[in-house]
């Protein structure tokens, strides 16, 4: 009965529209679209990557080796269990044009195909050709196609002529699409296109030179991965084959889609905090409003629980509401923006209104909504019939009875619960949580803080009546100071939190630069050259440090002669081939933590030792075996020591060193790092590159600078996730200000009675806000830094320093915001005559 009572006194209620509710609908609305947006975009990618797998890969099937080409044996298999198959091969030289004035030389990621190639998709060309007729070249030479940067970097024309290693090519054409570039992964140069059999007297090739092989399968109709790929882990067991398959034909950018949406959805459920605070504000000022009501609806006989259910109703219908505007407009923002976000994925992307993130986004609303308004509504209760007062409402006791508070706990424990189980990692969603309610315990107490120092304040602004009047103002708790701080300061602090381990993360890949790290890394120097290369560095006067070791690779398969996987896990270093080095003594930069290193004239069984802090997040011990596959071979070889390798300085560094009788007859070659002046560089470069065309230089610089480009797509994301954060707190600053503005009109009223001019009072109002929104940004900075440092430390593992360029942003925004929002609703009030609203007020 109570039920039925209460829904009809709520339908009454709700006649009088959504005054007051506007900035309710739209906190919840943006939050709950936020969420929804970022969910679709991701099953666009999911969706498209599953159904393009093939496509992508560049076949049904991948077998990919190190550093070597398939046996004969190796190649029977696959030509037995596919149709065709195609061969490529994969790796980093220096594209070099002869010009007058010298060469100019460019780092490019080359694949060189067979004549299979591509088994699926189309390769698209400027001008268009076919690709055969691009790579057969002219009469003279064999053909290349490039990436069109690459084209533009060089200043080169189409029948340009230009070398990789000791082979010289004819540019044919602009790779213009590839379809299998996606499953590339990431490259430290733009991608030139040339057939293999024409860099056979290129020495770029050649046994121990670095690169990886790829043989795509395309299997026939009916051909079951899942079988195929069982048979093939047999067949190729210890041979360092890695498989990859349609199922998953891009892993890496799945992978990275799937964690940075993870992460956005947590930093969109920030942005729903933010609105659930001003939701929170919205229902409490409507409820103080509805005071006289609730009073009168007990004096006819309403009971406690009619009153409640009366408001729940009415706040649940508005919350669907809200939740389904929010549905709607972030699964449609996706599809209306479709061919703007095509046109900047890597990867195909298949848009359309997909149930599952929808759902996921209106769970997060609903939950979001009861955690936010339950109490509020709960303290309907302690209205009593003879409380006819205005504030019997805002002066009831701050928590309610114990079954909502329970209530309460049960729906953060499943908003957690939904959170954990929708992103896929439940440590980055306590992580997530913890911060999220630290930092609103922060800003709830600088709340209070913030009062008291107003209050405090008060007689020290005598002589200064606009200054007084604002302290006055902040530390009334009617005039909701603790909705602006933690509004706006939650807001701000997601901004901050992110701002400030964008720029760590800057600072750890390129902070020292110029100080700690090489100015090039020499990949594929041959073990006859290294006699000249080290001759021509170690008489530069601007070069003051050259470090030079042996580079092979290999997959850990197995420890102690169990899988690698099934003992450590997930671990990085078991993610594909490491650098392998050898070594008669400990390199000079190298200390020993544990056990000892091999005598200098060790011929015994294989030893190798490990980077200490890897082998203890493994755990590894001393005496274990570790099983590399290096070249199709096998060593298994005894840990007997641990040693620091610091990667932090981008100089020379390797997980595993062995002794170098364990690796006698495994075809290699040598890596060097050169630290040198920046103004040297061009003629090192220039010298060594003319006297061995085969070697690869790679420039530090550039690749920080690419590493740095993708940090900064990734901090634009995450930005914008966060701006919707700072959106959501200013719509909450709006509304408070809106539902502040009879307070000022009342207060402007007095002030001008008392002879206060326009110009004092509006000056009062533009202190208030500026000093709320000043002391938001400082709470936020705070909570900001400490988040910021805690994801450095914790998650990324690297050293933390404050960003002040955008804490200095952080603070000023907050200031700009709080006084916009101030000063938009405090002209009306300053415009009324005194005699209206005091005589309003009997």
């Amino acid at each position: 009965m109570s039920l039925r009572l209460a829904g009809r006194l709520a339908r009454r209620e709700l006649r009088g529209g959504l005054n007051g509710f506007r900035v309710f609908l739209a906190c919840l609305a943006l939050g709950v679209a936020a969420i929804a947006a970022v969910g679709s975009v991701r099953h666009a990618i999911q969706t498209g990557l599953a159904q393009e797998g093939a496509a992508l890969l560049g076949g049904d099937a991948q077998l990919e080796f190190t550093y070597r080409f398939a046996s004969d044996e190796e190649r029977a298999w696959m030509d037995g269990t596919a149709h065709k198959s195609s061969e490529v091969v994969d790796f980093r030289s220096m594209a070099v044009v002869p010009r007058a004035s010298g060469p100019d030389r460019a780092l490019t990621q080359v694949k060189s195909v067979d004549e299979a190639y591509p088994l699926l998709g189309t390769i698209t060309l400027a001008p268009d050709m076919p690709l055969p007729a691009a790579l057969d070249g002219t009469s003279e030479l064999p053909g290349a196609v490039m990436d069109p940067v690459l084209i533009d970097r060089l200043d080169l024309s189409i029948g340009d002529h230009f070398a990789l290693g000791a082979q010289e090519f004819v540019l044919m054409a602009a790779l213009m699409t590839e379809p299998d570039g996606a499953a590339d992964g990431f490259g430290l140069g733009p991608r030139t296109l040339v057939r293999t059999e024409d860099l056979q007297s290129s020495g770029l090739l050649a046994p121990g030179t670095l690169f990886s092989t790829k043989y795509r399968l395309d299997l026939p109709a009916g051909a079951g991965l899942e079988e195929v790929s069982a048979e093939a882990f047999q067949v190729f067991d210890g041979t360092g084959m890695r498989w990859t398959d349609a199922r998953n034909g891009a892993p890496g950018i799945a992978e990275f889609v799937t964690r940075l949406s993870a992460f956005l959805v947590l930093v969109g459920l920030a942005g729903l905090a933010v609105g659930g605070i001003g939701v929170s504000a919205a229902v409490r000022a409507y409820l103080s409003q509805k005071t006289e009501t609730i009073a009168t609806l007990r004096t006819l006989g309403a009971d406690r629980k009619t009153i409640f259910q009366t408001y729940m109703i009415q706040i649940g219908l508005l919350s669907g509401l809200g939740i389904a505007i929010g549905v709607v407009l972030g699964g449609l923002t996706p599809l209306l923006l479709a061919p703007l976000i095509e046109s900047r994925l890597p990867v195909p992307a298949v848009f359309a209104l997909y149930p599952q993130p929808l759902a996921e986004s209106a769970l997060y609303g609903v939950l979001t909504a009861f955690l936010f308004t339950l109490w509020p509504l709960a303290r309907t209760e302690n209205v009593r019939a003879a409380t006819l007062f205005r504030d019997a409402l805002t002066s009831a006791r701050g928590i309610p009875r114990l079954v909502y508070v329970l209530a309460t706990g049960v729906g953060l424990a499943v908003l957690i619960a939904s959170a954990s189980w929708f992103s896929g990692s439940t440590w980055l969603t306590l992580w997530t949580s913890g911060g999220l309610a630290g930092a609103l315990l922060l800003l709830s107490l600088s709340a209070v803080v913030v009062r008291w120092l107003a209050r405090s304040g008060v007689p020290l602004a005598r002589g200064k009546p606009s200054l007084r009047w604002a302290l006055s103002a902040i530390s009334d708790p009617r005039e909701g100071a603790g909705s602006v701080v933690l509004s706006l300061g939650l807001g701000l602090s997601v901004l901050a939190a992110v701002g400030q381990i964008d720029g760590t993360l800057r600072n750890a890949i390129s902070g020292n630069l110029p100080d700690v790290a090489p100015s090039y890394f020499f990949v594929d120097i041959q073990k006859d050259q290294m006699p000249g290369f080290t001759k021509r560095l170690e008489t530069d006067p601007d070069v003051s440090r050259v470090e030079s070791a042996p580079m092979l690779r290999g997959i850990i398969t197995q420890i102690n002669g169990r899988s690698a996987r099934e003992v450590a896990g997930g671990h990085w270093v078991l993610e594909g081939d490491r650098g392998v080095t050898y070594s008669i003594s400990p390199p000079e930069n190298a200390r020993i933590t544990a056990g000892e290193w091999w005598p200098e004239d060790y011929a015994g069984t294989p030893q190798v030792s490990f980077a200490a802090e890897e082998a203890e997040e493994m755990g590894l011990k001393l005496g274990d075996t570790l099983t590399v596959n290096i070249l199709g071979r096998d060593i298994t070889a005894t840990l007997t020591s641990f040693r620091e390798v610091d990667f932090s300085t981008a100089g020379m560094g390797f997980i595993m060193s062995m002794n170098p009788s364990a690796l006698t007859g495994a075809p290699h070659s040598f890596i060097a790092t050169v630290y040198a002046e920046e103004q040297a560089e061009a003629a090192i470069l220039r010298d060594l590159a003319g006297q061995y065309p085969n070697i690869t230089a790679i420039r530090v610089r550039d690749a920080i600078d690419r590493v740095s480009g993708l940090l900064a797509g990734l901090a634009a994301a995450t930005s914008y996730g966060a701006g919707v954060s700072l959106l959501t707190g200013f719509l909450v600053l709006i509304g408070a200000a809106a539902a502040g503005e009879p307070a000022r009109r009342y207060e402007a009223a007095i002030l001008k009675t008392l002879g206060a001019s326009r110009r004092r009072i509006l000056i009062s109002f533009a202190l208030r806000a500026a000093l709320l929104g000043a002391a938001a940004g400082c709470v936020a900075l705070l909570t900001g830094i400490l988040g910021g440092w805690a994801v450095a430390t914790y998650i990324f593992d690297t050293s933390f320093t404050i960003i002040w360029s955008s804490a200095l942003g952080i603070v000023i925004a907050g200031v700009a915001v709080t006084l916009g929002a101030g000063l938009a609703f405090a002209l009306r009030p300053l415009s009324v005559r005194p005699a209206r609203i005091l005589r309003a007020s009997d």
